[in-house]
């Protein structure tokens, strides 16, 4: 059997009463551009506008299923399940269905953050897949609690925006004021990048020796040798 899997992720179900008005005034994303074949980016920010959680959206008829980290996929729930108050919704794991990758699936959807990370998609578990983290970091995406942080990076500097993380024109999530603020005034002064393994320092986020490379945080004027793929050359110029 094809290995495919992403054995790091896992399966949050969300089903009942207007699962989507729920998480449309929570989550970055616009919920109603969330359709079949067509998963979306998005996060749980921090009042602050600092991401808490990033995940992947995905619908399943009534049902939205979010794609996000395992290790902190019980974390979600229980913090989705705040916002619940007294509505009839149900926040629990699906482990009947797996997240699957391929760098070349033609009939399968993309990554919703950018094409070249390859085909995505959701079926029961096979073998588990191999050079996803590379490939994902290849590119300069970060994605995760290690990357992002829990609350230390403000949403814009992940590279939501020109990763297609968030929604200008939905209205209130939270984080929203902050983030708003940002991108009507052009102005992310620092940004996550993938750079090249050296000493940690300050700025380090996480370090990967066995690829040689690491994340930082770096103000925009001070990238060095970080890697700028054409998305993030193009945000950086503007």
């Amino acid at each position: 059997m094809m290995a495919t899997t992403l054995t790091d992720r896992a399966l949050v179900r969300i089903f009942g009463e207007d699962v989507r008005g729920f998480l449309q005034g929570l989550v970055t994303q616009d919920l109603t551009s969330v359709t079949e074949g067509q998963p979306q980016w998005s996060a749980l920010l921090s009042p602050q506008g600092k991401a808490l959680f990033d995940f992947i959206l995905w619908t399943d008829g009534d049902d939205i299923l979010i794609d996000c980290e395992a290790d902190r996929a019980e974390a979600l729930a229980r913090r989705l399940a705040l916002y619940r108050l007294r509505r009839a919704i149900t926040i629990a794991p699906d482990e009947t269905l797996a997240v699957h990758w391929s760098r070349e699936a033609a009939d399968r959807p993309r990554d919703p953050r950018l094409p070249a990370l390859g085909a995505r998609w959701l079926a029961p578990p096979t073998e588990p897949a191999t050079g996803w983290h590379a490939h994902r970091l290849s590119l300069g995406v970060t994605e995760g609690v290690a990357e992002l942080g829990d609350g230390e990076t403000l949403w814009l500097e992940c590279n939501a925006r020109e990763l297609n993380g968030v929604s200008f024109a939905k209205g209130c999530f939270i984080g929203q004021e902050n983030t708003a603020r940002m991108h009507h005034r052009s102005k992310v002064n620092r940004r996550l990048v993938v750079a090249p393994l050296a000493e940690p320092g300050d700025r380090t986020r996480a370090t990967y020796p066995d690829l040689g490379l690491m994340i930082e945080h770096r103000r925009v004027e001070a990238l060095g040798d970080a890697l700028t793929p054409a998305w993030l050359k193009a945000a950086i110029a503007t």
